[in-house]
């Protein structure tokens, strides 16, 4: 197929390689510079969205944020300009579900199907082909579009209608915040108690408290290795949209907020741009104890 993408950033790089390596021709398009291994491995890249959806059939979007998704659908020179009936925009990046509906509607009135799948797995997910991507939209667009994430992903499930794929991605990232908060405050706590926190961790993986994020994350805090895999202004990003969508269905989310206030509290130190698994490093100033000191 002639699919198109754009947002080559830290997931968007290798999601675009694994469509290309699939034999599809890519055209592509990305605030930046395009990495030099998707345009060594034969992508067209294009001047602006409006070109790649003119281009493709299909076009993916894999961006940071709600204002940036709207940007390049309807900003000047954007996908929806470019699109003629029959065409389908797949947005696989993580943002408001309200706001999602609202863009499927204008997209659906230029004729074109639209697709929330944003994804969940990191960089590491990315690189390996194995995100878990949730969808949100009509069961035929689903089916046509399930190949391509299949090339992406292992974990593809049809959630419901559109905006259900970001709702789901709204409550994994609850529940990913909160196991980060929960294993860092369980090793900041052995440590300052006097125990090996690396032992402690090693004890905890063969029990019920044993958890993917306690093994990669864990580690992480333990070898202080905070590069980011996701960063914490994105995950803040994620969280402020559970909160403002619990406002918006009279729902009270306690432990979310308070895993955003840490998540804050780590900004305020300087470590936004620092992976998730820093946010220990808001429960060690609390604490005023580093892990293993």
């Amino acid at each position: 197929m002639n699919l198109g993408f754009v947002g080559l950033g830290v997931m968007g790089a290798p999601m675009a390689g694994h469509l290309i390596a699939a034999g599809h021709a890519l055209f592509v398009q990305t605030r930046s510079k395009v990495p030099a291994a998707i345009a060594e491995a034969g992508a067209t890249v294009c001047k602006s969205g409006r070109e790649v959806a003119q281009r493709a059939e299909l076009v993916f979007l894999m961006l940071p944020d709600t204002p940036d998704v709207e940007k390049v659908l309807f900003g000047p020179e954007g996908v929806a300009a470019g699109l003629s009936s029959g065409k389908t925009v797949v947005d696989c990046s993580s943002i408001d579900p309200i706001a999602t509906r609202e863009f499927a509607k204008r997209v659906g009135e230029l004729g074109c199907d639209y697709l929330d799948a944003p994804v969940s797995g990191g960089e590491v997910g990315a690189k390996a082909a194995s995100l878990s991507i949730m969808v949100g939209g009509t069961e035929a667009a689903f089916d046509r579009v399930r190949p391509l994430l299949a090339t992406m992903g292992k974990n593809i499930t049809h959630v419901g209608a559109v905006g259900d794929g970001q709702v789901a991605k709204v409550a994994n990232q609850m529940i990913v915040a909160l196991n980060i908060a929960a294993v860092a405050e369980a090793l900041v706590f052995a440590s300052k108690a006097g125990a090996d926190p690396a032992r402690v961790r090693q004890a905890l993986m063969g029990g019920f408290a044993s958890s993917r994020v306690l093994e990669v994350h864990g580690e992480r805090m333990l070898k202080r290795t905070f590069d980011p895999g996701f960063r914490i202004a994105l995950h803040q990003k994620d969280l402020n949209l559970a909160l403002q969508g619990a406002r918006s269905v009279g729902a009270a989310l306690p432990q979310t907020a308070i895993a955003a206030q840490l998540m804050q509290s780590c900004a305020a130190l300087g470590l936004a741009q620092s992976d998730h698994s820093a946010l220990v490093r808001a429960l060690e100033n609390l604490a005023q104890h580093e892990l293993g000191r």
